[in-house]
């Protein structure tokens, strides 16, 4: 399926659309004042060793404390390389024998800053170039597993020979080869392997000169990111819609990328970039909750803290002769559309896919199918575990980065994130109750409250007579105030 890549470019903002047959498949945001973190080095400090939870806290200099799990450590890695090429469980050696408080550690993010959480960490340095994947600390010689297992081996073999060819003092360290890199030369793979070294040697230089805290190493920026990770061999064109950042990534392609260079265009229209496919408006309705079908159904989207779920709707469809073949078809078009929009949103973690019952059982496997077919088009790993026992479809999707939704918006200052508001009778009756709760501990001239129009009209009106008794029960005056700049659920009541 051919692709465009569309970039739209500004000081503080950078943001690539991938469009596939007139569609936006993926959108990825970057601000110069946000960037995202994965694959940058530290050397970070221990600042806590927690043995119950088998983890530590490291003080990279970010605001939270970053999180090491005795799994992620070098020597458990390098524990589970050996053993497993032995066919033995590995031992697993408990993390307060391994780091201590205070500890100097070269580590790397591999998860950004999530809600509260912290950035998780490895000490494991992996390192990306155009074909390859560097493991400085490692040994070990791996293949992508997107490449047919039979040539996995043969090109395992070739790696191996040209990363100790060119090894200094026999110090080959360890790669991976990624899929764009199955068809390259000896000489292309020879070059992304003196890059990479010459890479990790500036790291290790930095590490004996900078203090703990420093940051050793950052990953490239969301413009280079396009050219080693987006471009393939379906992408038609990639349009940049700014001259000089045009120019650096010409550069840049020449260097590590010039089989893509071709593909580079500076858009000069008139209209915005991301107005040639309407980009802005579908990334409008990737932040809603609602998506409609062709066909006249729709999903309600939702994301939590937990999990995503997504639920699916006949809506308006009554194209099929029947109504089994409407949920089919419904279902069937869903199963594309929640794979786009886990894609398009970024949503990761667990997912709650709740297809329209299907009572024949082809139906439901060949909805399963078509799901896991389009969820292979996704470049982050996901897991499909089939129907659970009460007809949910349960899967995971790696996330490493905020969602979308988490990246452009913030929750309500009005709900504070609960997607709804007390009605105004129900305010009316806290305000009611609090009168009451006031006047049995203190003794003023009057109670004078304070609250949004709304409040005050459903006192004045519905509720006067309530309000009055309560005047009476009490013995003081009630006086209300109405006060626009309130939200519904703010009042206050003053003591006079």
């Amino acid at each position: 399926m051919q692709q465009d890549i569309l970039i739209n470019w500004s000081p503080q903002e950078t943001r690539v659309a991938v469009v596939e047959t007139g569609a936006v498949q993926e959108l990825h945001v970057e601000r110069t004042l946000e960037r995202g973190l994965v694959g940058n080095v530290y050397l970070g400090k221990v600042a806590r060793v927690l043995p119950g939870m088998q983890s530590a806290f490291i003080d990279i200099g970010l605001e939270r404390a970053a999180f090491l799990h005795v799994a992620d450590l070098m020597s458990s890695v390098a524990a589970r390389h050996a053993d497993n090429d032995k066919g033995e469980p590995a031992p697993v050696v408990p993390i307060e024998k391994q780091v201590f408080e205070g500890q100097s550690l070269l580590v790397q993010v591999i998860k950004d800053p999530i809600g509260t959480k912290g950035a998780r960490l490895s000490s494991q340095i992996s390192i990306a170039g155009r074909l390859l994947v560097f493991l400085p600390q490692d040994q070990h010689m791996g293949v992508s597993q997107k490449i047919p297992f039979e040539q996995r081996e043969a090109l395992r073999q070739r790696l191996q020979a040209l990363a100790e060819a060119g090894a200094p003092h026999g110090q080959t360290g360890g790669f991976i080869l990624r899929t764009n890199g199955e068809e390259a030369s000896d000489a292309e793979l020879g070059e992304d392997i003196a890059y990479l070294r010459k890479t990790w040697a500036r790291i290790k230089d930095a590490a004996t000169r900078l203090p703990p805290k420093s940051l050793l190493h950052q990953d490239l920026s969301l413009l280079q990111r396009v050219l080693r990770d987006l471009v393939s061999e379906t992408t038609q064109t990639i349009r940049i819609d700014s001259a000089e950042q045009f120019k650096k990534l010409q550069t840049f392609g020449q260097e590590f990328m010039p089989s893509a260079v071709h593909k580079l265009q500076l858009y000069k229209g008139e209209r915005p970039i991301f107005d040639l496919f309407n980009i802005d408006e579908e990334v409008g309705k990737a932040l809603g909750r609602r998506v409609d079908l062709k066909s006249g159904g729709y999903l309600i989207v939702d994301q939590t803290e937990a999990l995503t779920t997504v639920d699916v709707n006949t809506g308006g469809f009554v194209g099929a002769r029947n109504f089994d073949e409407t949920i089919f078809k419904t279902n069937l078009e869903a199963a594309g559309a929640i794979a786009r929009q886990l894609r398009l949103r970024n949503l990761g973690g667990i997912v709650i896919a709740d297809f329209i019952d299907m009572t024949r059982e082809d139906h439901r496997e060949a909805v399963l199918v078509e799901f896991r077919k389009q969820l292979a088009r996704d470049r982050v790993k996901t897991m499909v575990s089939g129907y659970s026992a009460l007809g949910l479809v349960e899967m995971t999707r790696k996330r490493t980065r905020e969602s979308l939704a988490h990246m452009l918006c913030e929750p309500c200052p009005v709900c504070e994130g609960k997607g709804s508001v007390k009605t105004a009778r129900t305010v009316t009756y806290d305000i009611l109750r609090e009168i009451l709760r006031e006047a049995r501990q203190f003794n003023p001239r009057e109670f004078r409250v304070i609250a949004s129009p709304d409040v005050i009209d459903v006192l004045l009106d519905e509720e006067s007579q309530h309000l009055a008794g309560l005047s009476d029960f009490i013995g003081k005056p009630i006086s209300l105030q109405a006060e626009g700049a309130m939200t519904q659920e703010q009042y206050d009541i003053v003591l006079l």
